[in-house]
């Protein structure tokens, strides 16, 4: 059980979490999503100590061991194999080796037979917890984990420094899952695996015993593991008894009855602050006025999440003509060393319009084969052939390959202009992704990774390709903006072929895939889950229904619309014309009570001899009518405001020549 009470944390001044207060239950499958920046992250900083929060607490049993994926490396392990590091995954083990090394040296040395018989239970009580914990084990485990994240095992015996970060990362991952703890914390753990690893990943969650928690923007992970979703939104953490699909159905449903209710309420308000304006200068109406701004201070705002739909526009221009035939290659021959060729001999062909994805383990040669593709790479024989006038735009997996970081926004779209084109068009281009005004200006190099996404689609928009090749696309965008992605690349009328560890934008774009084994591609002429069928690999369910489909249903005949608008504008115009008469008569009887009890204040007061017992209790007695009648008062005003705005509605509608 993790149990967050009260907790508060603030970056610069900017409450990141505010009172926050929800438990995890043991056993429990968490995925924690949200927009970038919600804090999603500081909330496994403040599980793991690794942040402290300004204010609250979070309880964790103590004897929970919790496995979490570290985003970096320690620098002093970079000496060590590979295989070492991964297989070193559980602390606790170090401290009963040294203790069990100790009692071997004390048995072996002269002790009475007390203290023998005692290091001998102790002996055996350790080496219980050696089992227990899969100390025998762990090197078998690591080296499997570390085949199915895709190393070669000819690289289990490489210090761990000689590898790339994001294969770091894969050992890293590797080492926590090994560990089996009791608590396991992964933050977008699919951002350095290719599809195959995403594959295995999944099914080796799927029988994890413990509580899962997880971070990520991949529908896929989230559907297959996760039975309860956080949503860490706008300084708040709100729970959803279900898993991605239920959550994103019922975060629809929230939301609408919050913004209605936000409606009602700012309605109201609306309402109010009006009837307060319109008889604050009366002298006869200034209590009631006070009054009401009271019970106006008092009602609270309604606050909504932040939208998770991507504000930015993700449209692809229509392509220029070209042939029947997107690109082929004819026997490409292809390697970074003469003596470990990557392709050997390759043929193959695309054809115009097919959405292509190119999958298989990292190192294959997934990225190599779009860069041969574009050009940006030579074949060492063979040719790559393309298509009558075909037009490539190309998105790069690093931002660095554009070589872009010393230029604005502006400067870097302006460059993918061909040459002596007009640059009239290009604060459009640029405002559709997001770069208006000011933000065109901002440099490259201080830009967020979602935004470099956006300014490579930028420079392939500013002329438009009927090819279109993507390396990673989705790296750095939230579930919205991808699913957007996959949208408008489904909908393009040219040639895609891309690579992407994304199992559900694979599966909701390509419609023919290419499979990268051992220097072979093969290609199977389907989508995701024909590949999985005929590859004979065990793949996910098939793909929910899209919770958002569904067309409107028509609003009816345009003499229907006329008529049904007519009979609600005399309906209200009866309403409200009932609301305005019943409004004045309260006034006037308010008027009446008014001076009714200044007569009565008068008399109190002028020292007559007078029945002032009866008076008192007169006195009394308009005092309650009073207060009653403005208390009808006030909900007659808010009626009749409602119903004046609700005309007004109404009668916009009725435009001259409107349908």
């Amino acid at each position: 059980m993790i149990d967050f009470r009260n907790v508060t944390k603030s970056y610069a001044g900017e409450d990141i979490l505010r009172n926050v207060s929800f438990r995890v239950n043991d056993g429990e499958r968490a995925g924690i999503v949200g927009p970038n920046g919600a804090g999603k992250s500081t909330l496994f900083g403040i599980i793991t100590g690794s942040v402290t929060p300004d204010s609250g607490s979070v309880v964790i049993p103590r004897d929970h061991r919790l496995g979490v994926m570290r985003q970096h490396i320690d620098p002093a392990d970079a000496p060590r194999p590979l295989a070492a590091f991964t297989a070193d995954a559980i602390p606790e083990l170090h401290d009963c080796e040294k203790r069990l090394s100790q009692i071997e040296t004390l048995l072996a040395g002269d002790c009475g037979d007390d203290v023998r018989d005692s290091l001998l239970r102790e002996h055996g009580v350790l080496q219980t917890r050696l089992e227990h914990l899969g100390a025998y084990h762990l090197d078998l485990e690591a080296r499997q984990a570390l085949s199915s994240l895709g190393f070669p095992v000819d690289s289990f015996d490489r210090p761990l420094g000689e590898f790339s970060g994001g294969w770091q990362m894969r050992a890293a991952l590797a080492r926590v899952l090994i560990s089996h703890p009791d608590v396991l914390l992964l933050d977008e753990p699919s951002n350095y695996l290719d599809v195959p690893a995403v594959e295995w990943l999944c099914r080796f969650l799927t029988g994890f015993a413990g509580t899962l928690l997880l971070i990520s923007h991949d529908r896929f992970l989230l559907r297959k593991l996760t039975d309860v979703t956080f949503e860490v939104n706008a300084g708040t953490v709100t729970r959803y008894p279900g898993g991605y699909d239920l959550y994103r159905s019922e975060r629809e449903n929230r939301m609408k009855m919050l913004e209605a209710a936000k409606k009602n309420t700012d309605r109201r308000k609306e309402q109010m602050e009006r009837v307060i304006d319109r008889f604050r200068a009366k002298s006869t109406k200034a209590a009631l006025a006070k009054s009401m701004q009271k019970k106006l201070d008092k009602i609270e705002d309604v606050t909504l999440p932040d939208a998770l739909e991507y504000r930015g526009v993700i449209r692809f221009p229509a392509p220029p003509p070209g042939g029947t035939e997107a690109f082929r290659f004819e026997h490409v021959t292809f390697g970074y060393e003469p003596d470990r060729l990557l392709f050997r001999d390759l043929d193959l062909a695309v054809d115009a319009g097919e959405k292509c994805a190119f999958i298989g383990y990292n190192g294959r040669g997934k990225t190599t084969l779009l860069k041969l593709l574009t050009g940006r790479l030579k074949p060492l024989a063979g040719r790559v052939v393309p298509g009558h006038h075909s037009v490539i735009g190309y998105q790069a997996q690093e931002f660095s390959d554009l070589d872009a970081d010393g230029m604005s926004v502006f400067d870097a779209v302006r460059q993918a202009l061909p040459a002596g084109a007009s640059t009239a068009n290009l604060m459009n281009v640029l405002g559709s992704f997001g770069f208006s005004g000011d933000a065109a200006s901002k440099l490259c190099k201080v830009l967020s990774g979602g935004e470099k996404i956006r300014v490579q689609f930028a420079r392939i928009f500013v002329n438009p390709p009927n090819l279109l090749v993507l390396d990673e696309p989705t790296t750095h965008l939230d579930v919205a903006a991808r699913e957007l992605l996959q949208n408008a690349l489904r909908e393009f009328p040219g040639t895609v072929c891309f690579v992407s560890h994304d199992i559900e934008f694979v599966r909701g774009v390509a419609g023919t895939v290419f499979s990268l084994e051992n220097g072979a591609v093969k290609k199977y002429f389907g989508g995701y889950d024909y590949y999985l069928e005929k590859s004979g690999q065990s793949g996910p369910a098939a793909q929910p229904e899209d919770l958002r489909s569904g067309a409107p249903s028509s609003g009816g005949l345009a003499k229907d619309r006329r008529r049904a608008r007519a009979q609600a504008r005399q309906a209200i115009s009866g309403q409200y014309r009932q609301a305005k008469e019943k409004l004045a008569a309260l006034e006037k009887q308010l008027d009446e009570t008014s001076e009714k009890k200044k007569v009565l204040i008068a008399k109190l007061a002028s020292g007559m001899k007078l029945d002032f017992a009866a008076l008192k209790r007169e006195l009394a007695a308009v005092e309650k009518e009073l207060a009653a009648t403005e208390q009808a008062w006030e909900t007659a005003a808010e009626e009749a405001e409602a119903l004046r705005l609700e005309n007004l509605r109404i009668n916009s509608q009725e435009q001259p020549g409107q349908n």
